[in-house]
């Protein structure tokens, strides 16, 4: 899919593009390339002049590759943005190119952005630039409002783990905590980790591409300052991040101590079982060889015996377990 955006009373305004002749029609800021096609790549290196890079959308390259800037003056920034799904989360790869300083191309003052997938950050900052006039002026406003935006909804994802751990303390600080339950609760746990880690180095990415545009010298002074508050306001998600994994490791421990628990309380079972059994096996041993004839020839009270003797000699030590507390569970 090919977007493009345009100013229109200082609002953006976006068209959907379906043919290389409508890209005449407009002088956009932005253009947006979604999942696209053969076609439309060509479209836009054609109208433009655009060279996209054949590695663009490529997640091995090497970090140093991922934000230079070209003889011809085009700024390549590849950043990674956030998805949290119900289902998933995991990072998507945006490769942006935006050139202000070669007059030859027609790209000058354009925000290119290629992706395979939606992006919530995106979808966010088109709303927000539709209702609020004034808040794009320029394909850098673009790009630093983006980087914000990701900046925020790392912030809004941080909540709902905040959310989803303070509902997995009450389950395993509640104390009755079975294996079926812990199962869950580490499943939980572990998902919330992956997510909390995603998050740090989402924001982490989105700092490199900052700082990347603030060396460049290619923002004005107000846009500078903005990027340094973006700035600021990700290093205040570190702490954020930080402690959730302080909280993760407690809860991890703590459901892994009432998973001992309850293999302890196995265990206990079997060992007062063997220790109550012990005396009446030893019984029935000597029983069982100290008669020169069986003992029902010889002795008919001596089953009746024995019987009674080995049910004395377990409940003994059953009484005395009970009253120490040891077969509370």
């Amino acid at each position: 899919m090919l977007n493009i955006f345009t100013l229109a009373n200082g609002r953006l305004v976006q068209e959907e593009i379906e043919s290389l002749e409508e890209l005449s029609r407009f002088q956009p800021i932005w253009v947006d390339l979604d999942a696209p096609t053969p076609d439309e790549k060509r479209w836009v290196t054609q109208y433009y002049g655009l060279s996209i890079p054949h590695d663009a959308m490529d997640t091995d390259i090497e970090e140093s590759a991922r934000f230079y800037e070209e003889d011809n003056g085009e700024l390549h920034i590849r950043s990674d943005f956030l998805i949290d799904d119900d289902e998933d989360s995991r990072s998507v790869r945006v490769a942006f190119i935006l050139n202000l300083t070669n007059p030859d191309l027609r790209s000058k003052g354009v925000l290119f952005s290629i992706h395979d997938e939606d992006i919530p950050v995106f979808r966010l900052l088109r709303l927000r630039a539709r209702r609020a006039p004034g808040l794009i002026e320029d394909a850098r406003d673009v790009l630093l409002k983006l980087f914000d935006a990701d900046a925020e909804y790392s912030a809004d994802t941080l909540e709902g783990i905040y959310d989803d751990l303070k509902q997995v303390s009450i389950q395993v600080l509640s104390g009755d905590v079975t294996d079926e339950r812990a199962g869950e609760v580490l499943g939980a746990i572990a998902r919330q980790e992956d997510l909390n880690g995603r998050i740090r180095r989402n924001v982490m990415d989105t700092r490199r591409a900052v700082s990347f545009m603030m060396r460049s010298k290619m923002l004005s002074a107000e846009q500078f300052e903005e990027s340094r508050q973006i700035l600021r306001d990700i290093e205040s998600l570190d702490s954020h991040t930080a402690f959730l994994f302080d909280k993760i490791n407690f809860l991890m421990d703590a459901t892994v101590g009432f998973i001992n628990i309850n293999q302890n309380k196995i265990i206990k079972i079997f060992s007062v079982a063997s220790v109550a059994l012990l005396p009446p096996t030893l019984i029935a041993s000597i029983y069982g060889m100290n008669f020169k004839y069986m003992p029902e020839l010889d002795w008919s009270l001596g089953y009746p015996y024995v019987l009674a003797l080995m049910l004395a000699s377990a409940l003994g030590p059953m009484w005395y377990f009970r009253k120490r507390g040891w077969l509370k569970q």
